[in-house]
């Protein structure tokens, strides 16, 4: 639903910056060992953002991502690119030029954009009068400015068998966290008992479980009748209230996990985003083992209940997570999972308030302001645009997709929200108070009526002139 924002190239050098240095901060090295860990990162070959190449980083550049990393709340934000002081300017490509890459674009819509550009200067020097062809950078900001993206051939059940092919070929270990918040694990599951919804409807309930990997505490618990990136958004939130910001989260492949909210959301918490491979439930274990204990004593001592609701499983999970299962001695660790949450050591943060958090899980997007009346269309909705703002054709905006109550007007560079949008209301705007426009940009200069002919035309024609060649042109009696 939402472009990968927004994922502009500073976001994406930071989101790589981030996954090269961040397990480092979910599991710092020991004394000593730092270097040896850096070296061992420059010696990793990794993919460009841009252009998908292998590109390796010296040991310097990622000692100095990992302090910056390192210094802050906002690792990521600390990693992101400055914006360029000729940032937002693009060079024009020839008309000819661009007709000739709309239709070779038709016609290869896969090819990459280097591969458009070798063509695209063969065009060029077939016919020099087009002008030359343009530079990679200019021929990609275009490309993405008019649409012209580049589509992927994805062969037909190429995850299942990339599941199917990983297993045999790679060892299967139990790994743990060092760290308390180095690492959550995130699922949803599907209850086997049936409960009556308010419609009187038989309903199977949906488990949201966000678990700690070392200490197995169940940081929130919640049960929903679906499995959405709204439910998912509420349950996560009041996990990190209760417990901060974790410094990675696994999960699976789910459209939740993966819509724009969720995504970028994590991305703005500097939470590192990690997913199981397709068909692969083994590597999220330790959830399976906690769904086992639900169904095999939590919904079990709920045989006997015949009315069950919504509410009441709800406060009968959170009574036995925090009276039974965070204080039975877990076989592995030796100790309860509260116990072993607070011995630590942690890595965890701390979290900011419920309004940042629900401005974090939102998706980024651009809608254009309409010139008659100063509104956004988004979702079937119109919104109100300040009209000091009114001289910005294309405005940056977050909202989640179920709550329409809440769109923030954005400066994305800085990151910050600079005020709330608000639906059109037709029947107050019908009473016909208007407010006096304020100034959006300075005033122009005094217009005056122009005066003789204008300077280009006057040189033409002394340039014509001075050729002492006669008015191409048989005058007439009037002329």
């Amino acid at each position: 639903m939402s472009d990968p924002v927004a994922l502009r190239a500073p976001e994406r050098w930071a989101q790589l910056r981030f996954s090269i240095v961040g397990p480092l901060l979910a599991s710092p090295p020991e004394p000593g060992k730092l270097k040896d860990e850096l070296t061992r990162l420059a010696a990793t070959l990794w993919r460009h953002p841009q252009t998908g190449q292998a590109v390796g980083f010296a040991l310097s550049t990622l000692q100095r991502w990992y302090y910056q990393a390192r210094a802050g709340e906002d690792p990521v934000g600390a990693l992101r690119r400055r914006p360029r002081c000729d940032s937002g300017r693009n060079r024009a490509v020839a008309a000819e030029l661009a007709a000739a890459l709309r239709a070779q674009h038709g016609a290869h819509p896969t090819w990459s954009v280097k591969l458009h550009l070798d063509n695209l200067a063969v065009v060029a020097a077939q016919h020099p009068t087009w002008g030359p062809a343009p530079s990679y950078a200019t021929l990609r900001r275009y490309m993405l400015a008019q649409g012209l993206l580049r589509r992927r051939r994805i062969p037909a059940g190429q995850r299942q068998r990339r599941a199917h092919d990983h297993r045999p070929a790679r060892e299967v270990r139990s790994y743990e966290a060092e760290y308390v918040g180095g690492l959550w694990h995130l699922d949803f599951h599907h209850g086997s008992r049936k409960i009556l919804d308010a419609s009187g409807q038989w309903v199977r309930p949906i488990l949201l479980a966000i678990l700690d990997d070392r200490s197995r505490l169940i940081c929130h618990a919640q049960w929903y009748l679906d499995e959405t990136a709204q439910s998912l958004v509420h349950g996560l939130t009041q996990a990190l209230l209760k417990r901060g910001l974790p410094r990675a989260l696994l999960h699976d492949n789910g459209s939740a996990m993966l819509a724009g909210e969720t995504v970028q959301g994590l991305q703005r918490l500097s939470i590192l985003q990690q997913t199981t491979l397709p068909y692969s439930p083994h590597q999220n274990g330790k959830q399976e083992v906690f769904w086992a204990q639900v169904e095999g004593r939590l919904l079990a001592m709920l045989e006997g209940q015949e009315q069950l609701s919504l509410a009441l499983l709800n406060q009968a999970t959170l009574a036995w997570i925090e009276g039974e299962y965070h204080r039975t001695v877990h076989s592995e660790s030796g100790q309860t999972p509260l116990q072993r949450w607070l011995d630590g050591p942690t890595v965890g943060r701390s979290c900011p308030d419920l309004e940042d958090l629900r401005l974090a899980f939102t998706a980024a997007l651009a809608r254009t302001q309409r010139r008659s009346d100063g509104t956004i269309s988004l979702a079937g909705t119109r919104f109100e645009v300040p009209s000091h703002l009114r001289h910005l054709r294309q405005i940056q905006i977050r909202y989640a997709s179920w709550d329409l109550r809440h769109v923030w007007l954005m400066d994305e560079r800085a990151g910050r929200a600079l005020q709330r949008l608000f639906p059109l209301d037709r029947a107050r705007n019908a009473e016909g108070l208007r407010r006096p426009l304020q100034a959006a940009t300075p005033e122009p200069a005094t217009a005056c009526p122009p005066t003789g002919i204008a300077p280009l035309l006057r040189k033409l024609l002394e340039d014509y002139a001075a050729t002492g060649l006669p008015p191409a042109y048989i005058p007439t009696e009037e002329s």
